[in-house]
């Protein structure tokens, strides 16, 4: 069995509560969605290209070349869980080693989380916002991607773009607090609406936020300011 592997690296975290943690990236390639503000679109699989396939024995050797004192595995993407067999046979390698893993996801594919999140330790779910993304909601796949994810270190993200709606923000904020009002939630501003007050609109958003939720928090993407993959 191989993955299509659009690239492998070390770098730091960028995003969410783990900002600033060195990690392995693994960028799976495709995607289920085509998110308006997507910042990896040679990922999602719009053309033929732009990946290596890998075996399990192959990839776990890259990792090793990357892995000095890094605090974790990043499965990302794409979405990673359009390769779930692959992650299924993979995932106990790096368990194996005592190395953490950390998927990075749209929140959508909850059967396959369900039958990976045995050997998962960290998740960084988003909350795909229709306004943001102009794709259709998943709202249900979410409350089911979320439910399952709670077993496991899970935190939720939601990128605020010049489109966002309060209406979106708040139905993802209402379905998060009728899990678990403790999951952390971030508001990410995104990159490329810095200069239309997208900044000042997640600072309004939190104000909403932090009445239903205990642990709301803006980060932006801190690799795009220091220049970083």
């Amino acid at each position: 069995m191989k993955a299509k592997i659009a690239e492998i690296f070390q770098s730091i975290q960028g995003e969410g509560p783990y900002v600033g943690a060195k990690q392995v990236f693994i960028r799976f390639f495709e995607c289920n969605m085509h998110c308006a503000w997507c910042d990896t679109p040679r990922s999602i699989g719009d053309t033929q290209g732009g990946f290596q396939e890998y075996t399990s024995d192959e990839l776990w050797r890259k990792i090793a070349d990357l892995w000095s004192n890094c605090h974790s595995v990043s499965l990302t993407g794409g979405e990673p869980l359009i390769q779930a067999d692959f992650i299924k046979t993979f995932l106990p390698r790096l368990k194996a080693a005592w190395i953490t893993s950390y998927l990075e996801t749209n929140g959508i594919f909850y059967q396959e989380l369900d039958w990976l999140i045995d050997d998962i330790d960290i998740i960084a779910m988003d909350i795909k916002l229709p306004s943001s993304t102009k794709c259709r909601p998943f709202w249900e796949e979410h409350k089911e991607f979320l439910e399952i994810a709670r077993r496991k270190e899970v935190f939720t993200k939601v990128v605020i773009s010049n489109d966002t709606t309060r209406e979106d923000v708040l139905r993802s904020v209402d379905l998060v607090a009728e899990i678990d009002p403790e999951i952390t939630y971030i508001l990410q501003p995104n990159y490329f609406d810095y200069d239309k007050g997208v900044v000042q609109k997640c600072l309004e958003y939190q104000k909403d936020c932090a009445s239903r939720l205990k642990n709301v928090r803006i980060v932006p993407q801190m690799h795009k300011f220091l220049e970083l993959r």
